[in-house]
């Protein structure tokens, strides 16, 4: 086993805050979708419109917070002296419940029939249930009785998720079927390729930037042009697109995003012991390079996240990494006291993926309805805001309640 030289011993806490911010404003442009007006930019793109809106940036931000939290977790388990092949197993089986998640919900937002004996409202308030019960952080105890009823309650979820996968027939009579892998799903397939990267080149900077750069040349060789096809133009059903897609690699710009995370966790942790006006300067520089390469790249490529560009790449990466570093001089100059607003996103991240599926689902169960003019620019955008912090303060009261998912 490689020997880390590199401390990540202690917690990071500006990781927190930005996996929190990250997390207010996925639930934020998710929300979008309930009010009118709002203007074009905040939203997503359209798949051949050469534009970066608001919302195109925050998957790409959050895939990058969660490259930076893997060196972490990792190491804090080896530096517990737990095994490679605990780890293995552990990086297995949290990527086996994001794609179970992932491909839930997706079945969901095609429908739910009435075949099922429930509305689509239940049903998904059924589903996550199901996940709490599975997932859930059950407190330790030497009680044999509590440990027991712990084990049932973790059984009788994935039985149930069972039954709902079974029962389970979409608007158009279709079966539950993996479709596409989600939002959940996507996030499962780049942990995987990228934590276990992680687990063989440890922190050495090395092998990691090779990775990355072969990600980006991937994403640039297969990504379309403005004009003709792609550089790397292969026939359909090619022996090495089908390698790739075995991991789900796509064209390489989602992982490229959380290499990108790990390798500024590597670089922060080994560095920030002595962090001077050279290393100010050389993260600038990489910064304003990474914005120059998207600005002339978008002459080529257009910036699209549909399409996963190169300029959507280089260009999200550079506000991931700005935002990271205002975030981690907010923490050093001890100006991060709003973090408690919001911390449960950042702490309890997932739960707070899938409060805002419970609060919709209660809604249509209650018929609850706003009036017309909450639901329209610019009072839409408050709502929307609220809404954020709503499911955050619902993740905080289930915390207390010593419900909370983890992975």
């Amino acid at each position: 086993m490689i020997t880390n030289k590199t401390d990540f011993t202690q917690r990071n806490i500006a990781i927190d805050i930005f996996r929190a911010l990250i997390m207010l404003l996925m639930i934020f442009v998710n929300d979008l979708w309930t009010i009118k007006g709002e203007p074009g930019w905040l939203g997503h793109a359209e798949y051949n419109q050469d534009m970066l809106g608001f919302a195109d940036i925050v998957f790409p931000c959050f895939l990058f917070v969660v490259g930076m939290s893997i060196p972490y977790a990792i190491e804090q388990r080896f530096s517990k002296r737990i095994s490679g092949v605990s780890t293995v197993a552990h990086i297995l089986t949290r990527t086996l419940a994001l794609l179970i998640m992932g491909v839930f919900i997706v079945n969901t937002e095609s429908g739910v029939s009435q075949a099922t004996g429930l509305n689509i409202a239940t049903y998904r308030i059924l589903m996550v249930v199901a996940f709490l019960l599975i997932w859930n952080i059950y407190p330790k105890t030497e009680n044999k009785r509590l440990t027991h009823v712990f084990s049932i309650l973790k059984i009788g979820g994935v039985l149930f998720l069972l039954y709902l996968a079974i029962i389970f027939r979409d608007d158009d009579g279709g079966i539950f079927s993996s479709r596409w892998w989600g939002i959940l799903g996507l996030i499962g397939w780049t942990y995987l390729i990228c934590a276990f990267t992680y687990l063989f080149t440890r922190d050495r900077l090395k092998y990691l930037l090779p990775v990355w750069f072969f990600l980006v040349v991937w994403c640039i060789l297969k990504s379309e042009m403005k004009v003709g096809g792609a550089l790397l133009d292969l026939p359909h059903g090619n022996f090495l697109d089908q390698m790739l897609n075995i991991f789900h690699i796509g064209n390489g710009a989602l992982p490229a995003f959380t290499i990108g995370g790990i390798i500024l966790s590597v670089v922060v942790a080994r560095y920030s012991n002595r962090l001077g006006k050279k290393e100010i300067i050389i993260s600038a520089s990489v910064i304003m390079l990474l914005f120059l390469v998207g600005f002339f790249s978008n002459r080529i490529w257009i910036v699209s996240k549909l399409q996963e560009t190169p300029p959507w790449l280089f260009y999200c990466t550079a506000i991931a990494i700005t935002t990271y570093t205002l975030i981690y001089w907010l923490v050093e100059k001890g100006k991060v006291s709003w973090f408690n607003m919001i911390k449960p996103a950042g702490t309890a991240t997932l739960t707070c993926y899938l409060v805002p599926y419970i609060l919709y689902s209660a809604f249509y169960l209650a018929d609850f309805q706003l009036p017309d003019t909450v639901l329209k620019y610019p009072f839409g955008i408050l709502k929307c805001l609220f809404f954020s912090l709503l499911s955050i303060g619902i993740t905080a009261l289930l915390n207390r309640a010593g419900v909370k998912l983890k992975i």
